[in-house]
């Protein structure tokens, strides 16, 4: 059975801590976990959570408590993983475009680290040679994902060093004698179709040849969730047994551990935004519910065109009527633009669903507006992770002179 909190539970933690309210609940994370352990079982399938997705300790923890491992997009993530428990071997660092100083720094910690650039893999060699091993991050030229913005491995993507300069590659890890234990690839993310991971698979298969100290294959990310009413979810268990397949069937691939890196898969469906109804205002193009956020907390639908289901809690009987979303900054932050739904009256509650991932973690203070309060909910009890923001939270880096 899905686990799904209740607009009772949802009005009870709006009552609680007030609003705009990011909610999480718990027990949906541990679901979506199970769906890949179950499906991958028996297969020598490593997981790492992609926490950029949503980065608050107590996520991470629970996370860890579950057993899986996590991967990391800056050195300040790696360094939250391990203040959460994570030790440093069930840590993966994928640097993209950063300085040489920070894979430095994730050498010490002791962390896997991924590299994605030649610039890089070059001064990586100098430094430390054989002494330490690391993966390479490729750029598969496929072009996949939801949304462009999002799609990370086609041929013009930044991501990744590109598979044609395999030659360049093999002749800085032969002059430097670097130990290349992990092979990366990601082409985006919302991928539905297994294919897509099965396509990078064949690309892979034929450089695992040139890399014998080869541990690993990194697969990434980007599974598909359901985010509009008839979404269907990618079918981890299609993709688990064509995985599987592919590396039954390589006599040189075999024998190596298969990584993915959830990120919006674990942590989606398990968030909601919860906001209060401002202002309705009538206008001859359209009706505008204004709710008090904005894109300062929930920029997905405005930066990715992203839907994002939306759902009066406070009126769940009113007749239905059409109204575009919209909220309180001072700039274009339209969240639904003819929205049909249940009667609308000012303060009444509107939830965002699947606002877990990308949600609170790419929130801003613009318009010197407070950052939202967080709370999971375990258990059933719910718990303050994040105090809302203070005047103080705005002038907290501020030197006056």
């Amino acid at each position: 059975m899905s686990e799904q909190l209740s607009s009772r539970q949802l009005q009870e933690a709006a009552k609680e801590f007030g609003t705009p309210l990011y909610v999480y609940h718990a027990e949906k994370i541990k679901e979506q976990y199970g769906k890949l352990t179950s499906a991958f079982n028996g297969s020598k399938v490593v997981f790492f959570y992609a926490c950029k997705a949503l980065t608050n300790i107590n996520v991470l923890k629970y996370v860890h408590s579950l057993g899986a491992n996590i991967d990391c997009s800056s050195i300040n993530e790696v360094k939250l993983a391990l203040h959460a428990g994570f030790p440093p071997q069930r840590i993966l660092y994928t640097s993209n475009g950063i300085g040489f100083e920070e894979i430095a720094e994730a050498k010490e910690l002791g962390v896997n680290i991924n590299i994605d650039s030649l610039s890089n893999l070059e001064k990586f060699g100098k430094a430390y040679r054989h002494t330490y091993p690391v993966g390479i991050r490729l750029r598969p030229n496929i072009l996949a994902g939801g949304n462009l913005k999002i799609s990370t491995g086609h041929d013009k993507s930044k991501f990744g060093i590109p598979v044609e300069q395999l030659d360049r590659i093999l002749a800085i890890v032969k002059e430097y004698h670097i130990a290349i234990t992990d092979l990366h690839i990601h082409t985006g993310s919302d991928i539905k179709d297994a294919d897509v991971f099965v396509k990078g698979i064949d690309v892979l298969f034929d450089i695992i040849p040139h890399f014998p100290e080869l541990k690993s294959v990194d697969l990434g990310g980007g599974f598909k969730v359901p985010y509009r009413q008839g979404d269907e979810e990618i079918d981890i268990n299609v993709l688990a047994q064509k995985v599987k397949e592919a590396f039954d069937n390589h006599p040189q691939a075999k024998n190596l551990e298969i990584w993915f890196e959830p990120g919006k898969f674990l942590v989606s469906a398990c968030g909601y935004l919860i906001t209060q109804v401002n202002v309705i205002k009538e206008t001859k193009a359209t009706t505008f519910a204004s709710v008090n956020s904005g894109f300062n907390h929930l920029i997905r639908p405005m930066f990715y065109d992203a839907y994002h289901r939306i759902q009066n809690i406070s009126n769940p009987d009113g007749a239905e009527k059409t109204y575009s979303i919209v909220g309180n900054i001072c700039e274009t932050d339209t969240f639904a633009w003819d929205r049909t739904m249940n009667e609308i009256r000012e303060g009444d509650y509107l939830v965002f669903y699947n606002a877990g991932a990308y949600g609170f973690e790419m929130s801003s203070n613009f318009n010197s507006r407070f950052k939202p309060a967080e709370v999971l909910i375990k258990e059933g009890k719910a718990h303050l992770i994040r105090k809302r923001d203070v005047m103080d939270d705005l002038l907290r880096n501020v030197v006056e002179i």
